[in-house]
């Protein structure tokens, strides 16, 4: 007997459906109360299918709503749903998915696709072949109806479809969705493409079998006059750029000819999805050739989709000039990931170059609000990374148009030039030199254009250059742009201010001490930009006064600027409370000034440090109940603890020995040993960054928990988290170098992965070289127990070093190295050009290491005796000849 519903429940479930599209939140709760006692009563879902299928007197909204309310409940107990229920709703999604109306025939799509991802495509094989077959039907509604479900099902599956468990179904259901490429009406079309399109990525074996079928099948809907397929067709080419090129090639040059077309489709979602393609090709080796000849054609056309839209400008507010005053709104600012501290080392020729294993930001978004990625902002990023690929060879296409671009009348037009200058930076900036005298001072001049827009994308341009304004004498101009900037900090427009703010911390990371004449007037700005800015640009101001703190360090260090810089900090910090989320952007920039302004700070450090062990300890004790009992607790958000614990190492870093007194008068130490057990790996990343910091600040207090300390060190040797990983390996040959030959016991528990991560293909060049640190520092204090290895780290150890700056980490680790050699003269008879190489990369090693590489390196020479020497030192480079000759004399 089929199921029917009770007329009484029936007008109970519509009057509910009614209440809850009231926007009258007493109404909505009533009706959250009113669903949660509803469904105790295990029928409840079969009033739902049936108002959603059955009850074609209802008007759509609300029998749509009835199908959204059970795939809630779909998603969140349909384990506990009868069968005779589940069996019901089932039935009635297959019978109904041809409903008249695209809004139900969508629900129940929804609705089918959330009960096949519970779990239910192993347990309702009838779901994928009745779909399958009701796409023959002669009814349009039951056809598109079915294909909505599948593509639904193959987003939410793919890799399920494309698996054993379910018997390779895609084996029948991917020749049939070719088959419909040809179908007659575009909304069926479009839905096959969209099908296939799941399985590109995932490489699905059933789709490459038909892979030629499917690129012809695509090539024959190129010029199809429905723009969802042709957005589809350029999706799909977009794809398969990334994993068949090889099926592409063939045909490359009339794919191009067709992207070049489509990237001006007059439906901006289509030109959008085509404008993928550049970006995609440029990282295909084959770019350079299949696309210098059309770079002609190209080029125009990029530049063209970098004028923002009458659409933008509505939306960015583009004719509101000044807007300082008006309060942001919450939901515009942004949420802040608190990157976490990793150590590396300084390099030759540069600064400690960061990680390559954490991901970089991309300072390419020059207008936030419409982070909603557009044609617009893929315009841009194709020109920036085809910039990178064809270099200076992009400019002959480029400059006969940017000068038509940059001093034109129109303010959408010039602000699109500078846009265009900017993206190129990078790659052509060689070829870009002989016109940056001309063209800075036009540049500057944009920052006082009466457009907002435009002194804005011109903030950002000027940024791309910093690197080449600071190469310049400061007077011709890094000084006009550092005045102009610092007056656009204080624009007021509030787009102005925070594109001036991130400009001026690029300025100020390319600039370094060279800023340190100008620092009393940028203090003055930045602190007067704190009494002026809305919520959002405060939390950039913070980045670019730590930008500032971090490039100038000790200089920062005079009584003039503390009085000028501390106090509005000070303030802010005693204004936020400690579940503000604001504290992280202020943690994060205090720890650059406490770490620049040394001594400096000590005024400050009490409350500051005691709060921070105030943060770390309420978020691991609020972890504590929520691991209890997680019904009753929320989760808490661990980035406090993390920046607190940041901060902290600012603080151990800046005050060095000054900080003894804060570490004895708290609990830090039986914090830190929770912390580095955590089981998030960016709490104990930082942690282990702390534990370096305070080993060095404050050794005696470390020292009595090492023993604790070493097992979960060594643990965390794991490179599968880099950074973890990174910092514990730090952290130990720190550790280290105090504890000397009282470090004997516990080389066992690291050395083994130290020596295994040295030697890992593809290990990031930051961990190479902070391991190679700690087996030297390993070595200096236990030779007799590490030189036996010697022979299995020697040749990575070497080649990690030699392109580090002469420092104390390089030196105490090269000095444990040749004791080691001295002890094992046999573990580095094999790889000795390696070593020699490593050697010659000092500059000026201390007089003592001197002597003994000099001892080494004869000690080798006499021990093969002149002759094999000479044999020896032909396979040198000249370089390195001429080096071991001039320094060592060999």
């Amino acid at each position: 007997m089929e199921w029917q519903p009770d007329e009484q429940g029936l007008q109970q479930v519509l009057q509910l459906l009614k209440d809850s599209q009231s926007p009258n939140t007493a109404t909505q709760r009533a009706v959250q109360q009113k669903l949660e006692q509803l469904n105790q009563f295990p029928d409840f879902n079969n009033y739902l299918i049936f108002v959603l299928t059955r009850l074609k007197t209802e008007d759509e909204p609300t029998r749509s709503l009835s199908g959204l309310i059970l795939k809630n409940n779909v998603k969140a107990h349909y384990q506990n749903f009868p069968p005779t229920v589940a069996e019901f709703i089932k039935q009635e999604c297959l019978s109904n998915i041809g409903d008249p109306s695209p809004l139900i025939r969508a629900t129940i799509g929804i609705l089918i696709t959330t009960i096949s991802s519970k779990g239910e495509l192993q347990t309702w094989p009838e779901l994928l072949p009745q779909l399958c077959n009701l796409l023959n039907s002669e009814d349009y509604n039951t056809c598109e109806g079915s294909f909505g479900a599948l593509q639904k099902i193959c987003e939410d599956s793919s890799e399920l479809l494309d698996s054993d468990a379910l018997n390779r179904p895609l084996n029948i259901m991917i020749p049939k969705f070719l088959q419909f490429f040809k179908h007659c009406s575009p909304k069926i079309r479009s839905h096959a493409i969209a099908c296939v399109n799941q399985f590109i990525i995932g490489r699905a074996q059933a789709l490459m079998d038909n892979i030629d079928t499917f690129i012809e099948s695509l090539f024959a809907l190129a010029a199809d006059e429905d723009s969802e397929v042709r957005k589809n067709v350029c999706r799909a080419l977009v794809m398969l750029l990334e994993v068949r090129v090889d099926r592409l090639i063939p045909h490359m040059f009339s794919i191009i000819q067709y992207m070049l077309q489509r990237t001006q489709d007059p439906d901006e979602n289509v030109a959008l999805e085509a404008c993928e393609f550049w970006l995609t090709l440029a990282e295909q080796p084959i770019c350079k050739d299949v696309l210098s000849g059309h770079l002609v054609q190209l080029i125009p056309i990029l530049v063209n989709g970098m004028k923002y839209s009458e659409i933008d400008i509505i939306l960015l507010k583009g004719d509101v000039e000044e807007d300082e005053a008006v309060p942001d709104s919450e939901q515009d600012i942004k949420p802040r990931f608190h990157k976490s501290r990793t150590v590396t080392l300084q390099h030759e020729g540069g600064d400690g170059e960061e990680g390559e294993d954490i991901d970089e930001d991309d300072d390419d978004d020059d207008d936030d609000t419409l982070s909603d990625w557009n044609l617009r902002k893929c315009s841009a990023a194709a020109l920036d990374v085809l910039a990178n690929v064809f270099r200076d060879e992009l400019l002959p296409h480029l400059l006969p148009l940017l000068k038509g671009l940059l001093f034109h009348p129109d303010w959408v037009i010039k602000e699109s030039g500078i846009l265009v200058l900017g993206a190129i930076a990078e790659g052509c900036m060689q070829g870009m030199v002989p016109y940056l005298p001309e063209l800075l001072p036009h540049l500057i001049a944009c920052l006082c254009d009466k457009k907002a827009l435009v002194r804005s994308i011109a903030c950002w341009t000027l940024s791309r250059y910093a690197h080449w304004v600071v190469s310049q004498p400061p007077d011709s101009h890094l000084k006009p742009l550092m005045t102009e900037l610092l007056k656009r900090i204080l624009d007021g427009n509030k787009r102005v201010q925070e594109a001036a703010c991130s400009a001026f911390a690029t300025l100020e990371e390319e600039a370094c001490t060279e800023l340190v004449p100008y620092l009393s007037f940028i203090l003055d700005t930045l602190v007067f930009a704190f009494g002026k800015y809305q919520h959002k640009n405060l939390l950039i101001l913070y980045d670019a006064i730590g930008t500032l703190a971090d490039s100038v360090g000790h200089h920062l260090n005079q009584p003039e600027y503390i009085q000028k810089l501390m106090p509005p900090l000070i303030n802010k910090w005693n204004e936020l409370k400690d579940e503000d989320k604001d504290l992280f952007p202020l943690l994060e920039c205090l720890s650059s000034v406490a770490t620049a302004l040394q001594s400096g700070f000590l005024p400050y450090c009490e409350p500051v440090y005691q709060r921070c062990v105030t943060l770390v300890q309420k978020t691991l004790a609020q972890a504590m109940m929520y691991n209890q009992h997680p019904d009753q607790y929320e989760a808490p958000d661990k980035d406090f603890m993390i920046v607190a614990l940041d901060l902290l190492s600012g603080l151990a870093e800046g005050l060095g020995g000054h900080v003894d007194q804060l570490v004895s008068r708290s609990n830090i130490m039986t914090l830190l040993f929770q912390c580095m057990q955590d089981s998030m790996p960016e709490v104990r990343q930082s942690s282990f960054a702390l534990l370096g910091d305070l080993t060095k600040a404050c050794f005696p207090h470390v020292k009595p928990c090492i023993a604790e300390f070493m097992p979960i060190l060594g643990l965390n040797l794991n490179p599968e988290f880099i950074s973890v990983c990174n910092n514990a390996t730090w952290a130990i040959g720190e550790i280290s170098m105090q504890m000397g030959a009282e470090m004997q016991p516990y080389v066992g528990v690291v050395l083994p992965h130290l020596v295994e991560i040295i030697n890992r293909p593809n290990t990031p060049k930051t961990l190479l070289e902070n391991t190679a640190i700690t087996i030297g520092r390993l070595g200096y204090v236990c030779p007799q127990e590490v030189a036996p290895q010697l022979q299995q780290f020697i040749r990575p150890w070497c080649t990690s070093l030699r392109n580090i700056r002469d420092n104390e980490e390089k030196d105490s680790a090269f000095r444990g190295i040749c004791i080691m050699i001295g002890v094992n003269p046999g573990g580095v008879v094999q790889d000795f050009i390696f070593f020699c190489d490593a050697v010659a990369s000092w500059v000026s090693p201390k007089d003592d290491l001197r002597e003994m590489f000099y001892k080494i390196l004869h000690g080798f020479k006499e021990q093969v005796g002149e002759e094999n020497w000479q044999q020896f030192s032909e396979q040198f480079p000249p370089l390195l000849k001429e080096r071991l000759s001039a320094c060592y004399g060999v």
